[in-house]
């Protein structure tokens, strides 16, 4: 499917992970290109949060944040800038769950449900996360009207606890593109 710019904006979700290399530094040039892309604005970015490593566990430790944008992009149009930025920033998939210089998820997107073989909407395994759960709690607002705030916090509370995860660095981000107010 080719990407596609509509006239409306999207409010969509993006959890970041890293775990090879300067992950922070790595974390953050994610942000900008996706900042920096005509379509995509950062409104939002969360803390940065040290985690240990799920499914195969012989690996360093991950670095995660989520951040909040606006889109004219639809779902696969984002996606596609997702992966060509996990591209350019050296992302090799070789191993499931397996060592990254990068790993861009869509999360949400609007309450917006896709199951196709390329994007499934809302993250799959989203809510059994906390190295999802906790950035994406720092970045979803309290009138968030798609329902993903009463979703996260659900899960948050089923899941108790913040075992294997640490805080690691405040980010303080404004973008250029951002009105301010945002």
């Amino acid at each position: 499917m080719n990407a596609q710019s509509t006239s409306e904006s999207s409010e969509a979700y993006i959890a970041l992970g890293a775990n090879l290399g300067d992950r922070e530094e790595t974390l953050m040039d994610a942000v900008q290109r996706l900042d920096r892309h005509p379509d995509v604005t950062v409104l939002e970015c969360s803390d940065l949060y040290e985690t240990e490593p799920v499914g195969y566990v012989d690996q360093p430790l991950f670095l995660n944040m989520a951040i909040r944008v606006r889109t004219t992009l639809d779902a696969y149009g984002l996606l596609h800038v997702m992966q060509q930025i996990e591209k350019d920033l050296g992302r090799v998939r070789h191993i499931r769950w397996g060592p990254r210089t990068v790993d861009l998820d869509l999360i949400w997107m609007e309450g917006r449900r896709e199951n196709t073989e390329e994007l499934i909407l809302p993250h799959p395994r989203m809510e059994e996360r906390l190295f999802v759960l906790v950035p994406l709690k720092d970045v979803v607002p309290e009138g968030e009207s798609s329902g993903l705030r009463p979703i996260l916090f659900a899960a948050l509370e089923r899941l108790d606890g913040k075992d294997g995860l640490q805080l690691w660095k405040t980010c303080s981000w404004h973008s250029a593109s951002a009105p301010f107010g945002s």
